[in-house]
Formats: C-alpha cells, structure tokens, sequence
C-alpha cells in the first residue's frame, strides 16, 4: 500500500478540486502519514487529516452553502458596510461561520477523538527510535498561516508554544480561520501573546501558499516516503494566457496582492524541481472569492481534480507517470 504526506494549496471556493484529486490517490491505495495546506488547502487538509473518506469529503463540499461563508451583518454586504469594515476592522466577513461548519464536519464524520481539537490527529512516526518528533509536531495536520505581526510562516500547531497555548487542546477550525484570512475579505484573527503582545494573522498564502517542503526530509537524507503536493492552476511549464488581467485601480490591486502572493510558491517550484511530485489541477475560471459557484462549475472542478490526479499517477504523453524510486535517484540521491 503505498504511503505518502500530502500538501494543499490554498484556493478559496475551489477546495473541492483538491478532494477530487485526493478521492483518486485514496482509490490508487493511498494512505497519508501527515497532510498540511493553506487556506482553502487547510480546509481540505483537516477532512483528510481526521480521517473522513474521500468519497464523504467529495458530498461535504458540493453541498456546502457557500454563500453563507460571507458571515456578518446584512449591511456586511452594502458598499458602505464594506467600506466600514475594511476601516475599522481590516476585513469585510467574520469567518465564524466557518469555524462552526468546519468543526461540525469534524466530529460528525471524523474518525478519531470527534472533539474537533488537535487532541484528535495525534501521529507518532512509525519509527520513533531513529526519527523522533517533539511533542509539538507530533500531529497529522498542519495549517500554514501569515503572522504579519512578525513577518513570518506561521505552522500550527508547531507553533502554539511560542503564544503560551498546548497545542494538543486548541480547535482545529481555529487554526484553519487563521489561515484563511483572505486580506480584505475576511476580518484578520487576531492573539494576545505572552507579555500582552498583540499578533495578527492572515491568509498562509500571503507568505506561501504551497508549503510542499513542509515534511521533506534534511538534504542529504533519502525520503522514506513521498510529499505529494496538489496545487489549483497549470503546471509552471505550460503556456498561460494573461494570469493577472489589470483593467482598472481595483484590479491593478488584486493583481498585485495575487502576485505577492504566488512569487514565492512560483520561483520555490522552480528552483526545487518540486514539479515532478505535484498534482496541477486546471480550475477553469473560477475565481478565488466566487462564492455563488454553480452547481456546474462544482462539477467541473471535481472531475477535474480527478483527471489531474489520474494524469500524474497514469503519465500523459508529455509526462511519465508518477514513480517515487525515479524521483528519488533524480532529485534526491
């Protein structure tokens, strides 16, 4: 049975592509040690990380209302009310709503605990004597998230200690709303550190919105098992049209923040050679923040997940098929 850790990137309403492509690696045999993602990737990431099978994941989310991930009150939604919101509380929408759907998805179909805290995704390394893991990481999920505060990736609940907290009873969902902060559009979280320190989060993937390397073993040592990354978009080599269309000062904006965002992961994929061990799924043009997504286009994405996954395993006429042993004398031998 083959075995792997797996990585997610972030990608708002298109998670579902992500579950399409997990539904295959689990069809081919798949079983995941650890699993980590950002924003939407950490959403999918905590499903996979509890346990839930994919075919259930793949039912969460095509009927999930996304509309009402827009949380707040009904002048939220008002010109006004946004130009309020971004003023005085940096973000339009609350993400309460999430937390509650997340943590409802967690202890109803979970396989472990069902208390929707990290107590739940407990790992022990299958050999603990020659690779011991410190308390902290000893988890199957990790959620990267954005400290603007410090400047820095944030990986929870690696992280936790350093804000006072035990890892092992913070909630889950907690984590994942920190990591979905979509600037602008979701309200920042915002902690107390020990010393009164106020820190802010937001979305991981303003600093990384791929954090493939995440689990990858020291240079020099031979990976005992694959990191299998899944990434919403084309592959770096293929031809791409105009990605960031500026028409206008809003879109001159979002153009910009999408590139902070993106030239990290972009030039790491690069340099890394991470390409081979990377699903890339096509997620048409959907956007982001498209929370009005049709059913059509849910489907789309869905079976698009899948044929990307089938198409990495399988190899295309372009590309070989998937073959750890190969990847290993290529990049890590």
């Amino acid at each position: 049975m083959p075995e792997a850790d797996l990585v997610m990137q972030g990608g708002g309403v298109k998670g579902i592509a992500l579950i399409g492509a997990v539904e295959v690696l689990e069809e081919r045999g798949y079983t995941f040690h650890r699993v980590a993602g950002t924003s939407a990737g950490a959403i999918a990431a905590s499903l996979v990380a509890a346990g839930i099978p994919a075919t259930t994941m793949v039912d969460i989310l095509k009927a999930a209302d996304y509309l009402r991930f827009q949380d707040g009150q009904w002048w939220d939604n008002t010109l006004l009310g946004k130009v309020i919101d971004l003023v005085t509380r940096n973000g339009i929408y609350r993400g309460d709503y999430l937390r509650r759907w997340l943590t409802d998805q967690l202890t109803t179909y979970g396989r472990y605990g069902r208390t929707g805290t990290f107590a739940d995704l407990a790992y022990q390394d299958p050999d603990p004597e020659h690779h011991p893991l410190p308390p902290e990481r000893q988890f199957r999920l990790i959620v990267a998230t954005s400290d603007i505060s410090a400047g820095r990736l944030r990986y929870l609940p690696w992280d936790y200690p350093d804000f006072g907290r035990v890892p092992s009873g913070e909630s889950i969902a907690d984590a994942v709303r920190t990591s979905m902060s979509i600037p602008f559009f979701y309200r920042p979280v915002r902690w107390t550190a020990p010393g009164g320190r106020r820190t802010w989060f937001v979305d991981g993937g303003m600093l990384s919105n791929f954090p493939v390397d995440v689990f990858d073993a020291p240079p020099g040592v031979a990976p005992r098992w694959p990191t299998i990354g899944i990434m919403l978009g084309s592959r770096p080599d293929a031809a791409q049209g105009d990605v960031n269309p500026v028409k206008g000062t809003l879109s001159f904006g979002l153009a910009l923040l999408r590139t902070m965002m993106g030239f990290y992961d972009r030039m790491h994929i690069d340099a890394d050679g991470i390409i081979d061990r990377t699903i890339f799924i096509d997620t048409g043009k959907v956007r982001t923040t498209q929370f009005d997504l049709s059913e059509a286009d849910r489907d789309m994405l869905y079976r698009n997940g899948r044929a990307a996954a089938e198409q990495f395993l399988d190899g295309t006429s372009d590309h070989p098929g998937w073959d750890f042993a190969a990847y290993v004398a290529k990049h890590r031998s």
